[in-house]
């Protein structure tokens, strides 16, 4: 088993985390916040946007059944790159989209995905590369939000429709349940 762990911010971190979950080969996922100044940073810190955070998930997947193509092609195509700090109405520079890199060799396939990716996109991507600091994990409450709140609002009216986009392109990687 080869286990690769990326850590990615496309608005809020419930979003690819409930996807995340679905798809095959994915052993862990992580809400997290990463990106900015403040230590042991709490999700009312986080939510005033003068962190510096984003919010993310640090998905560990087995390069064995799934490839770390298609780990960032389901980061691109489960929200909108083009989308200067804000995904639908979640505003703010913590919900930027963004890659944090561990090392070189990842931030050249960050940059290699983000140029594959932009001919689907009628805006340019503004997803950030920057280098992964210190990660802190969001408190338990944010971890698998959607198994265990389905019904919520925010599950239903945003987190659904991202489901059924990303299992009309990628079915084959996602799970059934």
């Amino acid at each position: 088993m080869t286990t690769t762990t990326y850590v990615l911010g496309a608005g809020c971190f419930w979003c690819l985390d409930a996807i995340y979950r679905k798809t095959r080969g994915v052993s862990d996922v992580v809400s997290v916040y990463t990106g900015g100044h403040v230590s042991h940073p709490t999700y009312e810190q986080v939510c005033s946007g003068q962190t510096g955070h984003a919010e993310a998930v640090a998905v560990s997947f087995d390069q064995e059944v799934v490839s770390p193509e298609i780990i960032l092609d389901l980061f691109f195509t489960s929200h909108d790159p083009t989308s200067l700090n804000r995904q639908g109405a979640d505003e703010g520079p913590q919900y930027r989209s963004s890659m944090f890199y561990a090392d070189e060799q990842q931030k050249q396939l960050f940059q290699e995905a983000i140029e594959r990716m932009a001919p689907n996109f009628e805006r340019p991507i503004v997803t950030t590369l920057e280098p992964l600091g210190t990660v802190w994990e969001a408190e338990p409450v944010h971890q698998d939000f959607y198994a265990r709140q389905p019904y919520n609002g925010y599950c239903q009216f945003v987190i659904n429709p991202k489901l059924a986009k990303v299992r009309q392109g990628y079915a084959e990687f996602l799970t059934t349940s």
